[in-house]
């Protein structure tokens, strides 16, 4: 079991690093259109605060089963987001 500074580590390790990416894609392709690279920058970042409170709102029984329901919640955003990212 991760603890709780390692799993927050993650988490904005992971979303910065998809951010970092998105970016950088913007400076490579300055003609496109970055509305929807902003949007899915936006969506990163509310998805990096509800992990986090997520994170913080552990506690009682369970703890071990709390922390692998949120890294599995975290595996699938990040997925969906590499998805959309993708798509850019």
């Amino acid at each position: 079991m991760p603890s709780i500074k390692q799993l927050k580590k993650n988490i904005n390790n992971d979303i910065g690093d998809l951010i970092e990416d998105i970016y950088l894609w913007e400076l490579s392709n300055p003609s496109s259109d970055l509305t929807k690279s902003e949007k899915l920058i936006d969506e990163a970042i509310i998805t990096f605060d509800d992990l986090i409170q997520q994170v913080n709102a552990v506690s009682g029984e369970g703890v071990k089963a709390q922390f692998k329901k949120i890294q599995e919640i975290k595996g699938k955003a990040i997925t969906a987001l590499l998805k959309k990212f993708a798509k850019l």
